[in-house]
């Protein structure tokens, strides 16, 4: 019972073992009964009405999320929270059995046993997560369904999506259908390193989901206590959308491409009604394929409002809003769509450029991927807060500043500083500290072409995440030890992770991608020049 990972609450080792036999039977209330079998399924559980040796009960005392599990030699009994406690009841048994529980069919000659001993277990965060970015590069609905399993296994909660931004649009809308018929796809991808002359390959990319895909990646992820969160960023990162509707545009009459390259474009939404109104009818697709949608991402970072400052149009509305300059404008909007949200019973979530700009409806989630001190901020006027910073929670830096990684932002966020991280300070008040909801990793995919490599930038700093957002706290010494053994389960369930020693030879420089320059970009000269512009009075602009 030593090597769980995340690290339990409290552990209680005992003599004996009990062994499953595949097949065998579990008692309780059936809406429990298949949360513990789903992560079990290498046991082929079944349900049974009479009492059982392997049983569940539900006990609403315990909390969200929170259960425990006794075993003696005769018995396994779970008590959970709720459903999602006793899902992550049976990830926990999953860990207690041999590795080849992580494998995809039970392989004959396995002893399926678990030693005795009592879990009591509860999560010291409400949001533990992962962002995926499928706009920049697309991956097929396959590797998010994948993603979602390889969370779940780590009692991550939350699958924050990024459907949209200058490299394309990745979500169907049957209302406005350019936008995935034109959105959806890029002539070729730019192929240079950062501050080289730009190059490219040729080579059309794109991809997007349905709404069914959406609606199945949803039903997937609630049957494995995630949460998706969407996002489609506005009103800047706004090529792919421009590029099927240019009227939405501050230049309307400006002809727009999907980017072809990494980086910012100018290319900005109108802030006008129509804009709005487009925007809700997309929205309520979106919020009607998912079905059950609590969070709603608006983006609000990196805007470029010269074209709004520029056009006269739009001045003459932002001075009907009696609004002085168009950061103003730029919160105004974002409050409008929150607002409309909220009209739908779903909490709005921003990246911290939001909320320097001011005027967010107090419910309203931030998100400060510019540090841990604007966070702060933002905790301290009453918003809940997710911590999101590039340092060290940004998982397109490479893991160590050396030539054998692959080609990465900069370096180096490494599994000890993810470990390491508190999402809560200490020095916060407790107040402070009682609106930080949790954190999660970031995987943009500029350098992130391929589920190969998906794999390698997220896993095991993932694991590393997932140790501090279920615990509530830095890890503890006994860590990678643990991180050690668990790497076995990620063999079996066939993870490509980096290795701690190191890439192997076939993952130096990815697949087919080049390797990192190393000392290029480090992440604490772009912490300290982040911070600086959370400060400036032009923070919406791209602080890159």
């Amino acid at each position: 019972m030593d090597d769980l990972l995340p690290r339990p609450r409290m552990v209680a080792p005992a003599p004996g073992s009990f062994e499953f036999v595949p097949g065998a039977a579990i008692s309780g209330p059936a809406e429990l009964v298949d949360a513990v079998r789903l992560p079990l399924a290498v046991l082929d559980l079944r349900p049974a009405e009479a009492a059982a040796a392997l049983s569940v009960e539900h006990d609403a005392g315990l909390g969200a999320e929170a259960y425990t599990i006794a075993i003696t030699p005769e018995a396994v009994r779970i008590t959970a929270g709720d459903r999602a406690g006793a899902f992550y009841a049976g990830q926990t048994l999953r860990q207690l059995l041999p590795a080849g529980a992580f494998r995809s069919t039970a392989l004959p000659g396995t002893s399926w046993t678990v030693p005795c001993g009592r879990v009591e277990d509860a999560p010291g965060f409400s949001w533990r997560g992962a962002h995926m970015d499928i706009a920049r590069n697309f991956l097929p609905k396959r590797e998010v369904l994948r993603l979602i399993d390889l969370l779940a296994l780590h009692k991550l909660n939350r699958l924050h999506l990024h459907l949209v931004d200058d490299q394309g649009w990745r979500v169907e809308s049957r209302a406005f259908p350019r936008l995935h018929e034109v959105g959806s796809h890029r002539a070729q991808t730019t192929t240079s390193f950062f501050g080289e002359e730009p190059t490219f390959d040729g080579v059309p990319h794109g991809g997007y989901y349905t709404l069914t895909d959406l609606a199945e990646i949803a039903a997937y992820a609630r049957a494995r206590a995630v949460t998706v969160v969407p996002e489609i960023d506005v009103p800047g990162h706004a090529s792919a959308i421009l590029a099927a509707y240019p009227s939405l545009g501050a230049k309307p009459d400006e002809t727009y491409h999907v980017l072809d390259r990494w980086g910012i474009s100018p290319a900005i939404l109108s802030p006008l009604p129509p804009t709005v109104e487009f925007l809700t009818t997309v929205f309520d697709e979106i919020i009607e394929a998912l079905g059950d949608v609590p969070y709603f991402h608006l983006g609000g970072d990196e805007c470029v409002l010269d074209d709004w400052a520029a056009s006269a149009e739009i001045s003459a509305y932002q001075a009907e809003l009696g609004l002085e300059a168009p950061a103003d404008l730029h919160a105004w909007f974002l409050r409008r769509l929150a607002d409309v949200l909220a009209e739908r019973a779903i909490r709005a979530v921003v990246w911290d450029e939001a909320f320097v700009s001011g005027m967010l409806r107090q419910d309203t989630v931030v998100m400060p991927w510019r540090g841990q001190a604007v966070g702060r901020r933002a905790a301290a006027a009453g918003h809940d807060v997710v911590a999101t910073p590039v340092f060290p929670m940004y998982f397109d830096y490479a893991e160590a500043s050396s030539a054998e990684e692959p080609v990465g932002i900069g370096d180096a966020v490494t599994v000890a500083d993810v470990a390491a991280f508190a999402p809560a300070p200490a020095e916060w008040t407790p107040e402070e500290r009682a609106r930080m909801l949790g954190a999660q990793f970031q995987l943009w995919s500029e350098r992130i072409p391929d589920a190969r490599t998906l794999d390698y930038r997220a896993w095991p700093r993932g694991c590393a995440a997932a140790e501090i957002t279920w615990t509530g706290e830095p890890a503890e010494p006994g860590f990678l030890p643990r991180l050690d053994a668990h790497l076995v389960r990620l063999d079996a369930f066939g993870v490509e992770y980096r290795p701690p020693a190191g890439p192997r030879p076939w993952q130096r420089g990815g697949t087919g991608w080049r390797r990192h320059r190393p000392g290029v970009v480090a992440v604490h000269d772009v912490m300290k020049h982040l911070d600086e512009m959370t400060h400036s009075a032009d923070s919406t602009r791209p602080s890159m």
